[in-house]
Formats: C-alpha cells, sequence, structure tokens
C-alpha cells in the first residue's frame, strides 16, 4: 500500500528568504490576487458589495509612522513583547524585517506572506500598525547610547497602583481598525511572527464610537466625558507637540508613546449628580464646553467667579490641572476605552488605555501627570493600574522597515 505524502508546513523565514513555494500556497496566493482585483472567485450573483469602511486604506510606508495622527480607529489592540534572551541586534533586525513585511501587507489589504486564512487580511477597515521600542530593546541591541534620554520608566505617583501584568514592555504593537475581525486576525498574525524572538507580556484592547456614528466628534470615555478636546491641532501645533524635527536618522520624525491602563470606579461615579460630575471635570458633560462657555472648544475662563466669589471651574477640576497653554508642551491624547467581564457581584471592571503621543516624555506628559497626581477630583474614581513608555522610530520607504534606521 502506497502511503499518502506528508503535507509540511511552509517554513515563514523560507518564504521571505525565497524558499521554494509549495503548490498548496502558490493556488492560495493566486485565489487572494483573484479577490484583489476583482476576477470571480464564486458563481455570478452571489458576491456581496463590501461597505466603503472595510475598504479604506490607510499608508504603511512612509517618513512618519500611521497610527499616530491619524484619524483614530474604532478598535484597537495594543500588544507588548518581552524578547528572549539572545535576542541581539542581529536577531531583532529579523524580527523587524517580519513584523514590517506582514504589516505594511495587511494594511493595504494583502494577506501576510503565508497567511493560514488569506480571506481575513481583505478588508483592512484602515488598519494601523504601530510599532513602539522599549528600553529594553535597546539594551538588547546595545545601542543604549540612541535610546531617547525620556523614555525610561516613569516616575512613581502616590495614584498609581501598577499591576506588572500591564506594565513594561521591550516592543509595542499598536494595531487599530474600524473593524474588530481586521484587529484580531492582524494580532494574530503578528504574534506568530514574533514567537522566535519574543514572548507576549500582555495585550490591552480597546474600542471607540464605531466607525461613521460619529465622525469629527472628540471620543467620549465610560463617565461620559469627551476626552481629547485640548490635543493640538492638526498643522503646526501638531506638528511642534509631537513629532521629532531632527537629529540623527534614527530620531528624526519619531515620537514617544505613553500607556497608561486606568481603571475607572463606575459604581461610585454614579452616585453623583450631574453638578458635581461636571465640576470635578470642569467641561459640561453634553457639549463638552468649559462650564463657563457654550462650546465644546471655547477657552475656559479660569478666573472667572460666581456669586459666592469662588472660582466658576475649580482648581481641583482636571480641565485645570491638565491646562497647557503653550503648544510646544501639549500632548496628543489617543485613548481608547475598556470593559472586561463584570464580578460576580455585577462590578465593573471598565476603563481607559490611554495612549499619550508627545516629543519629549519628560518636558510634555511628565509635568501635566505630577499635576493631576498632585490635585486632580478625577482621582477619587480613576486609579492607574498599568503604565509603559516607547520611543514611536521614524517610518519606513517602499522595501524597508521599521527600526532599519536605528539597526541597519
Amino acid at each position: 500500500m502506497t502511503s499518502r505524502p506528508t503535507t509540511r508546513p511552509v517554513s515563514r523565514r523560507g518564504l521571505l528568504t525565497g524558499g521554494a513555494l509549495t503548490a498548496g500556497a502558490l493556488a492560495g496566493a493566486a485565489a487572494v490576487t483573484a479577490a484583489r482585483t476583482g476576477e470571480p472567485t464564486a458563481p455570478p450573483g452571489e458576491a456581496v458589495p463590501v461597505a466603503a469602511v472595510g475598504t479604506a486604506v490607510e499608508p504603511f510606508h512612509g517618513a512618519r509612522q500611521s497610527g499616530i495622527a491619524t484619524d483614530p480607529q474604532a478598535h484597537a489592540a495594543f500588544v507588548a513583547f518581552t524578547l528572549k534572551p539572545g535576542t541581539d541586534r542581529a536577531a531583532l533586525g529579523r524580527m523587524l524585517r517580519l513584523l514590517s513585511d506582514d504589516a505594511a501587507r495587511l494594511t493595504q489589504g494583502r494577506p501576510a506572506l503565508a497567511d493560514t486564512e488569506p480571506e481575513l487580511g481583505l478588508l483592512p477597515a484602515r488598519l494601523t500598525v504601530t510599532f513602539g521600542f522599549g528600553p529594553g530593546l535597546y539594551t538588547a541591541a546595545g545601542l543604549d547610547d540612541r535610546r531617547p534620554p525620556s523614555v525610561a520608566d516613569l516616575p512613581a505617583f502616590r495614584i498609581d497602583r501598577l499591576q506588572p501584568r500591564w506594565s513594561g514592555g521591550d516592543l509595542l504593537l499598536q494595531i487599530c481598525a474600524d473593524d474588530l475581525v481586521t484587529v484580531a486576525h492582524a494580532q494574530r498574525v503578528l504574534v506568530k511572527d514574533s514567537r522566535p524572538f519574543a514572548t507576549v507580556r500582555w495585550v490591552q484592547q480597546g474600542f471607540r464610537r464605531a466607525a461613521g456614528t460619529e465622525p469629527g466628534r472628540t471620543q467620549r470615555n465610560l463617565f461620559g466625558q469627551l476626552d481629547g478636546t485640548a490635543n493640538p491641532k492638526p498643522g503646526g501645533p501638531l506638528e511642534t507637540a509631537v513629532w521629532v524635527p531632527d537629529g540623527p536618522a534614527w530620531l528624526r520624525d519619531s515620537t514617544t508613546l505613553v500607556v497608561r491602563r486606568i481603571s475607572m470606579n463606575l459604581e461610585t461615579w454614579d452616585l453623583l449628580g450631574r453638578a458635581e460630575r461636571e465640576l470635578s471635570v470642569g467641561r459640561r458633560l453634553g457639549t463638552g464646553a468649559p462650564v463657563t462657555g457654550t462650546a465644546e472648544h471655547d477657552e475656559p475662563d479660569f478666573a472667572a467667579t460666581g456669586p459666592d466669589g469662588l472660582t466658576v471651574i475649580p482648581d481641583f477640576s482636571h480641565v485645570t490641572r491638565s491646562r497647557v497653554t503653550d503648544d510646544r508642551y501639549k500632548i496628543l491624547r489617543r485613548p481608547y476605552n475598556y470593559d472586561g467581564t463584570p464580578t460576580p457581584d455585577g462590578h465593573a471592571d471598565s476603563g481607559l488605555v490611554f495612549a499619550s503621543y508627545q516629543a519629549d516624555i519628560t518636558r510634555q506628559f511628565l509635568p501635566i501627570q505630577q499635576r493631576l497626581a498632585e490635585q486632580d477630583l478625577l482621582n477619587e474614581w480613576t486609579t492607574p493600574i498599568g503604565s509603559a513608555v516607547f520611543a514611536i522610530p521614524p517610518g519606513c520607504p517602499e522595501g524597508g522597515w521599521i527600526g532599519q534606521q536605528l539597526l541597519g
């Protein structure tokens, strides 16, 4: 009796280094190409048109990475890795080539090389994959002298109750898209790519309003507050606040990221009246306007006083403590809500994956965080339980890879 030949899995590295494709892989690639070029792969009349949100594409290649100034997508997964012992500069280069190659394909609606579910890679839904380098990556590469000085563990704040399972990390992938299946598939592919080099340290998943439901509106957190009203405006202010304008190739067009997981006590927040909620924030919940104004982007009047002689906006309100008037020192908030499984008693596990982009953490993020930690009334209902910092390296051109300027 003749035994059947055993089908062996295609080597992931072999594919990228010019190894031969199996007949099965070629057939799969042909089917995917047909789907992308519009050639029929199903009987006429059975094709279902996809919504515009599914086919929308964000660039991967460029001087700067996407997923920062990009209009925030509806879903996000922040995936942090710990490098395995022995993952040195050369190994990091191999890993980042693999990750960059697959990320570039997926963001453009093309399946990853050797994708085992190529159909899931056809709808990019504005997918972006943003790479962040933690302090440990620079050490592993023997390049501590190239690490931006502000990319270091944050100082301890008295409000922190940090948990290791949500903190730290050598490498971060911020995966965002307007479709949750797209995010999940990209995450799975990129985690598989990383296995020879790193282990998953933590994953934080978050959401915003669904694509198209509130175009142009500021994100709301689960307290009902608008979150991001004071972001630097596109153009000059954003350029000044977020991007490093010059320096060596590995630094120019880079930025930094702080990820803070903030638990929100919804049960005690529910006990407040609307007026108390608005005073704690300093803004009206309905419009996001300062309590001294009528529209979201009105300038708060911190000197205005009421009949009792007290300032209308309390000194301990969130808007007062987080106030920054100089565009150079603002931060770009790009947060996502999270909502986990309630406890058996029905208590919520909810909060915010707070993502802050800025050119320099020490100069921009830390002064704001220190003021908030000292006297922000919202501290009564929020607790930071995770913290991590990353350098966001420049982007890469066609044919290049993220981190090439640093490691190449």
